[in-house]
């Protein structure tokens, strides 16, 4: 990839300036200082509804998402994730899991797939497609180790970055960030932050 590269970041935090919002910030900082263009989704500020399970995004067949019979944010969202050449997809684990604005995001990404009536499971409509790749990030109360194998949330945001055709490049998920009111970052984390992000490029 070269200097014009372009970046989604996709952040599924609640929390204003949170540890989640700390990272992708600290992720589209690296990537900016290396030439590309970030732009960043906070999906607690856009207009997402839930998917009504009709179906009738999938039934359309070729690489390219369906339309969703929904008219909200999220149109504009894949159109977004179509032209971008990699993604930061984030999320806080909440009772062990995305929180509930990401999985409304995940659970819209079901364009991605082709699942005509009468077959038993969709296909992804990128599996053939050369790979994008992605950064994931997510924070958790409890230890880092802990949270990175005890609880969906890593595999989760693996899940969404399969679905659009992206490969993960690292997962970046500080733990224990529930011990104070307005936690910080660590420059440890800043920097393997940043380490991931780089990888984006290349």
């Amino acid at each position: 990839m070269n200097a014009t590269t372009r970046i989604l970041a996709i952040n599924g935090s609640y929390r204003e300036n949170g540890i989640t919002d700390q990272a992708v910030a600290a992720a589209a900082h690296a990537l900016e200082e290396a030439g590309a263009t970030v732009e960043t989704l906070t999906l607690r500020d856009q207009s997402i509804d839930f998917c009504m399970n009709c179906r009738a995004c999938t039934q359309q067949p070729g690489i390219t998402p369906g339309e969703c019979m929904i008219d909200d944010a999220m149109t504009q969202i894949v159109d977004k994730l179509e032209a971008s050449d990699a993604y930061i997809f984030a999320a806080p684990t909440n009772f062990g899991t995305a929180t509930a604005v990401f999985k409304r995001f995940m659970e819209r990404l079901v364009v991605y797939g082709y699942w005509p009536w009468g077959k038993a499971a969709p296909k992804f409509r990128k599996a053939t497609e050369p790979k994008k790749k992605a950064l994931l990030i997510t924070s958790c109360a409890a230890p880092g180790i802990m949270g990175r194998f005890a609880y969906k949330t890593p595999k989760q945001l693996k899940y969404a970055a399969k679905i659009v055709g992206a490969k993960s490049v690292g997962v970046v998920n500080p733990g224990l960030v529930s011990q104070e009111s307005g936690p910080v970052l660590s420059g440890r984390t800043t920097r393997r932050t940043e380490k991931l992000a780089r990888k984006l490029l290349h």
